[in-house]
């Protein structure tokens, strides 16, 4: 990657930035190419270029003889924002495609130490429902999966995993807190995808997976 192209990326996430912090508004005109040079201490060359990636991308939107707007379509909101305001049905479509990756990778990239982790918070759980507690049943039913993300060796999943559970979490504070019965139904296919990964079986650790999901109202 070439030096313009270096600044370009860093002026593209400095509007991305300010867009989404809503100093630059939906259908708002940004500063002349002159100003943007200034504000960001790079070249024409550079401006053009960056300008021109996020008007491709649909961001901008360059009017001939006007100047350049932020597209009235853009989406400002955060990816957590849009996650909490999402509907269920869509929520659990996203959530079914990452982890069936998740438990795939994880039954071919555990460790014993991860097991060991999957297994204390499996029994965590359990202890939550025989004793009634919904919050530590919450918790460790978010740390059970997290700790199945981090076992798949993909940095990247486990990251977006994390950033998920956010919305998993909002979903279960809104579920009825008074009862375990979602938890406790569900708790012996938990332990199957437990002993799926453990077996380093693909098709068992989806299959499991699936069957949580489809019992995730």
């Amino acid at each position: 990657m070439d030096q313009t192209s270096k600044l370009s990326n860093r002026v593209i996430n400095a509007i991305q930035k300010d867009i989404s912090q809503g100093i630059y508004k939906p259908g708002q005109k940004i500063p002349t190419e002159p100003e943007l040079m200034v504000q960001y201490a790079v070249g024409r060359s550079t401006i053009r270029e960056a300008i021109k990636t996020l008007a491709m991308s649909g961001v901008l939107r360059v009017q001939q003889g006007s100047g350049t707007y932020v597209s009235e379509t853009v989406q400002t909101e955060s990816l957590d924002q849009r996650l909490r305001r999402a509907d269920f049905e869509e929520i659990n479509q996203v959530r079914r495609m990452l982890d069936y990756e998740i438990v795939k990778l994880a039954a071919q990239h555990h460790t014993k130490a991860s097991l060991a982790e999957m297994k204390k918070y499996l029994d965590l759980r359990k202890k939550a429902i025989l004793e009634q507690r919904y919050q530590d049943c919450m918790e460790a039913d978010i740390a059970f999966h997290t700790t199945i993300a981090k076992a798949s060796g993909n940095h990247v999943l486990a990251d977006l995993y994390r950033s998920f559970t956010a919305v998993i979490r909002d979903f279960f504070a809104k579920r009825d807190t008074e009862s375990i019965s979602h938890f406790a139904i569900s708790h012996h296919l938990h332990e199957q995808l437990y002993e799926a990964v453990k077996s380093g079986n693909v098709k068992l650790s989806r299959q499991a997976m699936e069957d949580i999901l489809d019992n995730n109202y």
